[in-house]
C-alpha cells in the first residue's frame, strides 16, 4: 500500500467551532476544502501531505487517512472487513500500534470493545503474513490506527497525529483552568488581530493567549515543539520530508516582531508560570509580563487589541464576586482602552452583562463541553455618530 504517495480522504479533527479558523488555516497552506463541519474538515492527499498538515496547523487536534470505507452491521462483519486490509505494508510486525475510534452502533456498548476487535484484526493479519504478533497497548506514541462505525457505515484510518495536535508542547506547567491551545490561537484569530498593533492579555493565567499571539505574529508553528508523530510509525516513512519541512518552520519563522503583547495578573505564580512556559515557546523575550491588578495594566496607544478570559462562575458562592469583576472589566474597558477592541470570553452570559457594554459580536466556541462566547466590543475614542452640522 503506497499510503505516502496515494491520494485519499484527509479528515482534520479540532474542537467544536474550531473549523472556521482550522478552514482558513488549512487553505493557507494551498490545500482545497471538499467538505467543511463543525468539528473539521475534510480534503483529499497523500500521507505526505499530512506531514506538513501536522507540523502547521494550530487549531487541528487530529489528522486522518483514510484506508477504507465499508459497510459493517455487526462486530463480525467489521473484522472480516478489516482483515482485507495489508496491514503488514502499513505496521511493522516487530513494531507496536494503539487503536481509537469513534462509534455510534447498537450492537456496540463500549468502544473499548470495539477497539478491541480492530486490534484483533490487525494482529491476526500479520500473524497471519509474517508469523508474529506486533505489539499492542493504549500509548498513542507509536502507530494509531482509528476507527469511525457510525450505524452500518464504517470507515478506517490511519491517525497520524497520534497524540493530540491541541496542546502545543510547550506548556509545561499547565497553571489554573489553563485555555486549550488549539482554542487560544482560535480566540485570537477571531479577533482578527493584524499582528502589528498592541494585543493586551490582563488576567493571563498561565499565558497561554499570550503566548499563542507571540507564536503567531513571528510565524512559529507547532511542528517546532514536537518530535514524534504517528505518521513516523507507518511503513514506508521518509524522515527526510519530516525534516526538510521542518527546516521551512524554522526558515520561515522570526525572532522578533513589530507588536507589543502584554501580559498581566494579580498572582506573582500565575506570571511565573506563564514566563516559564513562554520560554519554553521561546518567545519569554517578546511578551511583557507584569505582577498587578488588572485595571493597572498597562495600555498604549490604540487601536489594539485586548482581551479577557475571566473565570466563568462555576464554583458554588463566587458568582456573586464576579458580578462585581465582570463590572471593573467593563469600567477598565471604556476608561482605558478607547481606540481598542475589546473581548471578554466567557461561558456565563449572566455575568457578561455586567460589563456594562453592547456587544458588536457575539463569537460561538466551546471549551470544552461548556458553551462558550467571545464578546466584542468596539471602544470608540469618542462618539461613534459623527455630529451633524450645526449640532
Amino acid at each position: 500500500m503506497q499510503v505516502f504517495h496515494n491520494k485519499s480522504k484527509i479528515i482534520i479533527t479540532c474542537n467544536n467551532r474550531l473549523s472556521p479558523y482550522l478552514q482558513r488555516e488549512v487553505e493557507a497552506l494551498g490545500y482545497k476544502i471538499v467538505r467543511a463541519f463543525s468539528t473539521g474538515v475534510e480534503l483529499e492527499g497523500s500521507l505526505n501531505d499530512c506531514i506538513p498538515l501536522n507540523l502547521h496547523l494550530r487549531c487541528a487536534s487530529q489528522v486522518l487517512y483514510s484506508i477504507k470505507t465499508f459497510t459493517a452491521d455487526n462486530p463480525a462483519r467489521l473484522y472480516k472487513e478489516l482483515m482485507e486490509i495489508e496491514w503488514e505494508e502499513l505496521i511493522d510486525f516487530t513494531g507496536y500500534f494503539s487503536v481509537s475510534s469513534t462509534v455510534d452502533n447498537e450492537t456496540i456498548t463500549t468502544p473499548l470493545f470495539a477497539n478491541l476487535k480492530v486490534k484483533d484484526a490487525i494482529v491476526d493479519r500479520i500473524k497471519e503474513k509474517k508469523g508474529i504478533r506486533p505489539n499492542t497497548g493504549p500509548e498513542a506514541d507509536k502507530a494509531v490506527i482509528h476507527l469511525y462505525w457510525k450505524e452500518n457505515d464504517a470507515e478506517i484510518f490511519i491517525d497520524t497525529s497520534g497524540e493530540t495536535l491541541a496542546k502545543h508542547g510547550y506548556r509545561k506547567i499547565p497553571g489554573k483552568a489553563p485555555m486549550l491551545e488549539a482554542l487560544a490561537a482560535g480566540v485570537i484569530m477571531a479577533t482578527e488581530w493584524d499582528k502589528k498593533t498592541p494585543f493586551i492579555v490582563p488576567m493571563c493565567g498561565s499565558g497561554t493567549l499570550a503566548i499563542e499571539a507571540a507564536l503567531l505574529a513571528t510565524d512559529k508553528t507547532p511542528g517546532l515543539f514536537r518530535m514524534n508523530y504517528s505518521f513516523m510509525h507507518i511503513m514506508g516513512y521518509e524522515e527526510e520530508i519530516f525534516f526538510q519541512e521542518r527546516r521551512k518552520l524554522k526558515d520561515q519563522s522570526k525572532k522578533e516582531m513589530s507588536a507589543r503583547i502584554i501580559a498581566t495578573d494579580l498572582s506573582a505564580d500565575a506570571i511565573d508560570v506563564s514566563q516559564r512556559n513562554a520560554k519554553t515557546a521561546g518567545v519569554d523575550h517578546l511578551i511583557d509580563f507584569s505582577v498587578c491588578d488588572f485595571a493597572d495594566t498597562e495600555v498604549p496607544e490604540g487601536p489594539g487589541i485586548v482581551v479577557f478570559n475571566p473565570e466563568y462562575g462555576e464554583r458554588l458562592g463566587v458568582h456573586s464576586k464576579l458580578e462585581a469583576t465582570y463590572k471593573r472589566i467593563g469600567d477598565f474597558m471604556k476608561q482605558h482602552c478607547k481606540g481598542y477592541k475589546g473581548y471578554i470570553f466567557t461561558g456565563n452570559p449572566d455575568l457578561a452583562k455586567k460589563i456594562g457594554l453592547r456587544a458588536s459580536r457575539r463569537i460561538e466556541f466551546y471549551n470544552g463541553k461548556l458553551d462558550c462566547r467571545l464578546l466584542e466590543y468596539e471602544l470608540y475614542e469618542g462618539s461613534k455618530r459623527e455630529p451633524k452640522p450645526g449640532e
